[in-house]
């Protein structure tokens, strides 16, 4: 059973920082491209960064460039997908989800070519 499981949102003041994680098994998710995206409620989900099977490549979101870092770990049979967020704004305020896109060579920043997804997570950002 294919799942993706994301951990680490809460509560965070403006300027503070949060790691978010994300667990994926139940297939061979090493050769993927992962990706964090991002929604608000009457809003489309957006993208965040995303970063390719190897680790060699990534790719962030204007919005988040310098602040966010994305991270992966394919050491194991459940891939863990992590992202640093530093100097949190209050417009970071969102459910976080991560998914993956079965191309693992190309760094998408379209949410149509993630096929699999997480549940999200909740992050919210005091002023």
């Amino acid at each position: 059973q294919v799942q993706l499981v994301e951990s680490g949102g809460g509560l965070v003041q403006a300027g503070g920082s949060l790691r978010l994680s994300c667990a994926a098994s139940g297939r061979a998710f090493g050769s993927d491209t992962m990706g964090w995206f991002r929604q608000v409620p009457g809003k489309e989900r957006e993208f965040v960064a995303g970063i390719s099977w190897s680790g060699g490549r990534t790719n962030y979101a204007d919005s988040v460039k310098g602040r966010f870092t994305i991270s992966r770990d394919n050491a194991k049979s459940t891939v863990y997908l992590y992202l640093q967020m530093n100097s949190l704004k209050p417009e970071g305020t969102a459910v976080y989800y991560c998914a993956t896109d079965t191309d693992g060579r190309v760094v998408s920043a379209s949410r149509f070519t993630y096929a699999y997804w997480g549940q999200g997570t909740q992050v919210t950002v005091s002023s």
